[in-house]
C-alpha cells in the first residue's frame, strides 16, 4: 500500500513537470509569433509614413552678390541691345555707336554718376551692355554714366559719335525704349575727337557683329559693348556676356576681323 502510494505521487509529479514544460513552450511560441507580427506591422507602417525630405538650397540662394545683381537687372530689362543701339544712333544723324552699357550691371567699374540718377537694377535677356571689365576709359576718356537705382527701371547708356569724333551721350529706358536724355559730351577736346574718329575708321566690324561673335562662343545676354584700343595693336570691341549661371564673360573681339583675342570669366 505504501509502495503504491509512492509510485502514484511520483507519477503525479512527473505529469505536473511535463505539463509545466509544455505550457512554457506554448507561451514561448506565442510570444515569438506575437513579436514577429508586431515587427511586421511596424515595417509595413514605415512604408506608409513618408520619410522627411531635406530641401536643397535654391539656385538663387547660391548666387554671389554680383550674380544676384545681374539677375535682378536682366529680369527687368525689356529692350534688347540691338534695339537700344538702333535707337541711340537714330538720335544723331550719321553717327556710329562707340559704347552701349546696361546700367546696374557691374557698375563698380564706371567712373561718373548718372546725370539723372535714374538707372536701377533690372534687365532682360538681350545682347548688350555693361562697363568695360578692364575699367579702361571710353574713346572720349569720360566713361559711361554709371547706374544709380531708381524708380524708372533699367537704363541703356550709349555713346555715339559723329564723323569728326564728336561724342553724344544717349540714355534709353530699357523697359519701354524711350529716350530719356540726349546731349553732346561737353568734356571732349580736339585730341579726344581725333582719337574717336581714328578708332571708328579702324573698326571695320560693327558692334553688333562683335556681339554676335561673343554670344556664339558663350550663350547669354550681352550687357556691354565698347570700342577700345588693343595695346597699340589696333582696336577691339569689348563685349560682356552674362550666361544662364549669371556669371559675366568678357570678350575682346578684333574690330577688323571679328577674331576673339581675349576671353575672361568673372567667377563672382
Amino acid at each position: 500500500m505504501n509502495s503504491a502510494s509512492s509510485r502514484s505521487r511520483t507519477l503525479q509529479a512527473v505529469g505536473a513537470l511535463s505539463l509545466a514544460a509544455a505550457t512554457a513552450l506554448l507561451m514561448t511560441g506565442c510570444g515569438q509569433s506575437s513579436g514577429s507580427a508586431s515587427s511586421a506591422a511596424t515595417s509595413e507602417a514605415a512604408k506608409v509614413v513618408p520619410q522627411k525630405q531635406t530641401t536643397s538650397p535654391s539656385a538663387t540662394a547660391q548666387l554671389t552678390e554680383d550674380q544676384q545683381e545681374r539677375k535682378t537687372v536682366l529680369d527687368a530689362t525689356k529692350v534688347t541691345f540691338d534695339d537700344a543701339a538702333t535707337t541711340a544712333t537714330g538720335e544723331v544723324a550719321g553717327s556710329k555707336l562707340v559704347e552701349l552699357d546696361l546700367e546696374g550691371v557691374d557698375d563698380d567699374d564706371n567712373q561718373s554718376p548718372s546725370p539723372t540718377a535714374t538707372g536701377s537694377p533690372t534687365g532682360s535677356p538681350s545682347p548688350t551692355g555693361s562697363p568695360s571689365p578692364t575699367g579702361s576709359p571710353s574713346p572720349t576718356g569720360t566713361g559711361s554714366p554709371s547706374a544709380s537705382p531708381g524708380a524708372d527701371g533699367p537704363v541703356w547708356a550709349a555713346e555715339v559719335a559723329e564723323k569728326d569724333g564728336t561724342i553724344h551721350t544717349v540714355r534709353i529706358n530699357a523697359v519701354d525704349g524711350k529716350v530719356i536724355e540726349a546731349r553732346v559730351d561737353a568734356d571732349q577736346d580736339a585730341d579726344d575727337k581725333k582719337q574717336t574718329a581714328d578708332w571708328l575708321a579702324q573698326a571695320t566690324q560693327t558692334p553688333q557683329q562683335a556681339a554676335k561673335v561673343a554670344t556664339e562662343k558663350k550663350k547669354g545676354t550681352v550687357t556691354s559693348v565698347s570700342l577700345d584700343d588693343n595695346d597699340g595693336k589696333g582696336v577691339i570691341w569689348q563685349v560682356d556676356v552674362v550666361g544662364s549661371d549669371w556669371k559675366k564673360t568678357t570678350f575682346d573681339v578684333d574690330a577688323k576681323n571679328d577674331t576673339i583675342v581675349r576671353e575672361e570669366t568673372d567667377e563672382d
